[in-house]
């Protein structure tokens, strides 16, 4: 095969990146490899294709390169590749760097016997070292300095002896990632010595003193040429006597900061000078953090911290200047640093009034509104685990701080009117600080703030589930009702008063609506024996009665199979004998023997409820349609009445084990089994949104499916999770191919409601082998503007269509209407209105005033008046004649907004 064009490397690349593990055992790793190597030295190619090819190499290291010796030889050749590249400017020589960084980490040849290790730490350091000015050698020299933080991360203590010339390079050129490399250095050298005691080669004087005259083969000498010849050598072998265990060896030991090992076995002990020398060195980092991005300042603060820790009898009040300075950021890189420094050091860093002024900051900085929602959420996260100096919990649970009053906490109430990740999270705080404020017995004797917070917090729950509880409510206020209920029992679990008002609720939630029922069955699991008692006694009372008519059966039988065996066995059996006499689907059959193998399960085998299930058991076996449920029910009637009631309970438990094959016919019969059976597996197909703008209903939804390798006799089987829509039926495709052209499907959607909502996405397929596999894809999101629709074009018989206005005011007493601001500015509007709106705008007068009318199947609308208000923004008037879609309207607008 000939050499590749650039756009047939594009395709290489596409194919690689979609399903790297297949593409290459297709190619041939060893093949492939050497054919990237070899085409990047090529002069047909261009910079920008080799810069892609050796993203590619970034991006797939290990999977190219799965040999370390083959890694070390793809080293080599990255580097005389770097050496061959002119003096001048060249795209080419960050990418490279960075290639051989990767390969030489990632692939397992990071050693001291490796030449190519030696030969890639000269060229960093000495890029690192260059003078040259000019954008590109600045660039190439913090390129070498992020190289040689990665190779450093993964030996600590591999520049240990060069900790001298990186502080002079330091004194130097003073950049961020000079002085990143520095503390990286200083720390983990520190941490070298303290693991290797007193039969250490150097102590850190003389680590700090080796500038450029280091004794050891003489590395710095090589580091010092001029950096325009990157493929010299060393003269000598590079010094690993004070380098660690690999952090990435599965062996190695395992530290509290994501896999890397603790900065020392034990303190320290330094001699007066080296002390004074360390402080003098820590000092001057502190001072040159003023010039540093705020994420590099807080990644500094960390292990200079770090490096105060390992040290015996350093001070770490040298850090209290910058802390203090620190106390009133907005930034939340820079807010981590303080608090992971505060929990470092506690009192002795930081006295009771820097505790409360800073707990004062989070309160104030969790409820600003300048500031964005993921930092609220970080500063309400940080209450919640907030370092204390002398914290009364035990460590690591969770709770609010001592100084933390009610009173205090009032600017944190939760409002309907937040986001769910922000209501949420001060739903939490509000319940750990009632928690803590109830008695025993759920009540106070007094009337304070603290019960006024009690009471706000039943009122916005009781808010929650009445929202929850209205037909046709959307997912996203169930399931936010159904997290903050969650978080309630937690945190409220001590506390029976107030459990009990909680259980009252979500019983009277059930109700008013029985389709929720999964919900309340996820929850008991998740809660446990907190609300396995009062709520499922509470449940089973509300479906034995029946709420919700034959309608609701299905959700009752739900609720019974997860309940029925903890509580009384007579309601129950008198539900069952009923709803056994309404008779129905196959559906309805399993599910009311599920409810009676959960009674089996938790019986008490005294009295006459016994006899009762057995009656019913034999009726179920006589009675249903299906054989297959008339065989369950008899062989259920035959465990009861001949097992005990443990060995019951064990037979119609979860299996345990897989039994073992008793011979080699039973495992070839077994294997003869699997082929016939459908396998579960990892779909190699993906599936992709395709943009489709329908005319009119019903609502098309595009999408391409591509496979990686070959798959015959394609079903795949559409489900819409949620009430809203009809039923979709399934799409056959006969054969996938890989590199063929994707298949389009287009599926028909017709909401009930024009709500927004997820599509699950199931297949079944056969392989070449003659397996039929079966897997699960991810969900696609149906979102609300995937609905909308132009409105329908008037017919024949109508002479005078209706105008924008008369549409108006026809929303009007029926409907609802709203107003709110958008920031958007100058041409802003016009693009926003030709990019999503452009085929419902009925009326504008560019580009400052514009009429949209959108039809929301089935029988929605929804209108808009969009007056630009010069720099000020836009005013949006909403009308809709529909209350219903009002809020989703509000949310899907303000996410127009949040992309700006």
């Amino acid at each position: 095969m000939g050499p590749r064009s650039a756009d047939a490397w594009a395709r290489v690349l596409a194919a690689l990146r979609a399903s790297p593990a297949a593409f290459v055992a297709r190619a041939g790793a060893e093949a492939l490899a050497a054919e990237l190597l070899s085409e990047l030295r090529s002069e047909r190619l261009s910079e920008p294709t080799k810069v892609s090819l050796l993203a590619a190499i970034l991006e797939f290291p290990t999977q190219l390169w799965p040999d370390p010796t083959a890694a070390e030889a793809a080293v080599s050749a990255l580097l005389d590749t770097l050496a061959l590249l002119p003096p001048r400017p060249a795209a080419l020589r960050r990418p490279l760097l960075l290639a051989a960084t990767s390969v030489l980490a990632s692939c397992g040849a990071l050693a001291p016997a490796s030449a190519a290790t030696s030969r890639l730490l000269c060229v960093l350091l000495r890029a690192a070292a260059g003078r040259a000015a000019g954008p590109e050698q600045r660039a190439v020299r913090a390129t070498a300095c992020e190289c040689l933080r990665e190779l450093e991360s993964c030996h600590p203590g591999l520049l240990a002896g060069q900790l001298g010339l990186l502080r002079a390079l330091q004194d130097t050129l003073g950049t961020q990632a000079h002085c990143l490399l520095f503390v990286l250095t200083l720390r983990d050298a520190l941490g070298a010595l303290a693991r290797a005691g007193p039969g250490a080669p150097a102590g850190l004087h003389g680590l700090l003193a080796a500038r450029t005259d280091s004794p050891r083969g003489g590395e710095t000498q090589a580091c010092d040429r001029s950096p325009d010849s990157p493929g010299a050598q060393w003269p000598g072998p590079w010094d690993w006597s004070l380098a660690g265990e690999d952090v990435r060896d599965p062996a190695a030991p395992v530290g509290r900061e994501g896999g890397r090992p603790e900065p020392s076995a034990g303190p320290l002990d330094l001699t007066p000078p080296e002390a004074r020398e360390l402080r003098a060195a820590v000092s001057q980092l502190l001072d040159a953090s003023y010039l540093l991005t705020p994420p590099a300042q807080a990644q500094m603060l960390q292990q200079l911290s770090q490096v105060l820790r390992t040290v015996r009898g350093q001070p770490p009040a040298l850090l209290k200047p910058q802390l203090v300075r620190l106390l009133g950021t907005a930034r939340v890189s820079l807010l981590h640093a303080v608090l992971a420094s505060k929990d470092a050091f506690g009192e002795a860093l930081f006295t009771a009034q820097d505790e409360a002024l800073l707990l004062r900051r989070l309160v104030g900085a969790a409820q600003h509104p300048a500031l964005p929602s993921p930092a609220r959420l970080f500063c309400l996260h940080c209450l919640l685990h907030f370092p204390e100096n002398w914290p009364l919990g035990p460590a690591g649970e969770e709770g609010t701080p001592v100084l933390l009053t009610p009173s205090l906490a009032t600017g944190l109430l939760p409002s309907l009117l937040q986001d769910p990740p922000d209501l949420l999270a001060r739903l939490h705080l509000l319940c750990l600080l009632c928690g803590e404020e109830l008695g025993a017995d759920g009540r106070r004797d007094c009337q304070g703030t603290e019960d006024q917070v009690l009471l706000y917090l039943q009122g916005l729950l009781a808010s929650l589930r009445q929202g929850a509880a209205q037909p046709g409510a959307p997912r996203s206020s169930v399931t936010l009702c159904f997290r903050a209920s969650y978080l309630a029992t937690r945190c409220l679990a001590s506390h029976p008063g107030a459990l009990a008002q909680l259980t009252k609720g979500l019983a009277e939630l059930y109700q008013a609506r029985p389709c929720l029922a999964p919900h309340f069955v996820d929850l008991l699991e998740q809660a446990g024996e907190v609300l396995a008692e009062p709520l499922g006694k509470a449940l089973q009372q509300v479906a034995v009665a029946g709420a919700g008519g034959a309608q609701a059966l299905q959700w009752h039988l739900q609720i019974l199979t997860k309940v029925a065996g903890g509580q009384p066995l007579g309601p129950t059996l008198g539900f069952l004998w009923a709803a056994l006499g309404q008779g129905g689907d196959w559906a309805w059959e399993q599910a009311l023997l599920g409810a009676c193998r959960a009674l089996l399960r938790g019986t008490d085998l005294s009295g006459a409820g016994p006899r009762n299930l057995a009656n019913l058991l034999q009726e179920l076996a006589r009675g249903l349609d299906d054989p297959d449920s008339r065989d369950r029910g008899r062989l259920y009637y035959s465990l009861f009445t001949h097992l005990s009631g443990s060995k019951l309970g064990s037979a119609l438990g979860p299996t345990r084990s897989t039994p073992m094959l008793g011979s080699s016919l039973v495992e070839e019969n077994e294997g003869f089994a699997s082929a016939l059976t459908v396998q579960e597996a990892q779909a190699p197909l993906q599936l992709r949104r395709v943009p489709q703008q329908a005319k009119e209903p019903p609502v098309i939804l595009g999408l391409t499916v591509e496979a990686s390798e070959i798959l015959y006799s394609l079903e795949l089987r559409f489900r819409v999770l949620g009430p809203h829509y009809e039923p979709l039926e399934a799409v056959q495709v006969p054969c996938l191919r890989p590199g063929a052209s994707p298949k389009l499907l287009l599926l028909p959607l017709e909401p009930r409601r024009p709500y927004p909502t997820l599509l699950d996405v199931s297949v079944l397929y056969a392989t070449p082998g003659g397996l039929t596999c079966y897997a699960q894809l991810p969900s696609l999101p149906i979102a609300f503007a995937d609905l909308f629709l132009p409105l329908p074009p008037p017919s024949p018989e109508v002479t005078h269509p209706p105008t924008f206005q008369e549409l108006w005011a026809s929303c009007l007493p029926g409907g609802a209407e709203s107003c709110m601001w958008g920031p958007w500015q100058g041409q802003a509007l016009e693009t926003l209105v030709t990019k999503h709106w452009e085929p419902f705008v009925m009326s504008a007068t560019p580009p400052t005033s514009y009429r949209v009318a959108i039809r929301l199947p089935p029988s929605s609308q929804l209108l808009l008046q969009l007056e630009a208000a010069g720099e000020d923004g836009v005013r949006v008037a909403l009308r809709t004649d529909d209350w219903a879609i009002l809020p989703l309207a509000g949310e899907y607008l303000r996410g127009l907004g949040a992309t700006l």
